[in-house]
């Protein structure tokens, strides 16, 4: 697998145009669609739980299947049926779903904003990992910062 440098800005071409993407220590925020990157809105949005719409631009935006992204951030597919009927998840789902898009974003970011390539590396057994996929190990929060610390490692040339 070749791993290119980071740039400061992701610029992806999205249709004739360009844009460039956020970049930062809150752009996962854009992964679920939430308008705002202020750590205390975000924080109160988790508080208050995510609408189902978070779930559904997360997967629209990331290509994933409704079940890795429930298996991913440890929500039952019924418990997703009746979030979807009910319109809103729990706190504590929300901050699951938070957890899923900061390592998504994080897989994204390593690879220059190819998601082809971040889900691919995601779904990728790893040696370094122990033999596991970083989604799998990801759905837990000592696994998502191992996952978190494998791609530093990766991003600053630390063989892994």
């Amino acid at each position: 697998m070749t791993y290119r440098p980071r740039s400061p800005n992701r610029v992806r071409e999205h249709s004739t145009a360009w844009r460039v993407e956020p970049s930062g220590p809150l752009s996962y925020t854009a992964l679920l669609g939430l308008k705002s990157e202020a750590i205390l809105k975000v924080v109160d949005q988790v508080t208050h739980g995510f609408a189902y719409q978070a779930f559904f631009r997360f997967q629209h935006n990331t290509g994933f299947s409704a079940s890795a992204l429930a298996e991913l951030a440890r929500i039952p597919l019924r418990t997703l049926q009746r979030r979807k009927a009910g319109g809103r998840f729990s706190p504590e789902e929300s901050d699951r779903l938070l957890r899923a898009s900061r390592i998504v974003a994080l897989a994204l970011d390593l690879f220059e904003g190819e998601m082809t390539a971040a889900r691919l590396w995601l779904e990728t057994p790893l040696m370094a990992l122990g033999g596991s996929t970083p989604l799998k190990l990801a759905s837990t929060e000592i696994g998502a910062r191992e996952v978190e610390h494998l791609i530093g490692r990766i991003e600053h040339g630390v063989p892994v």
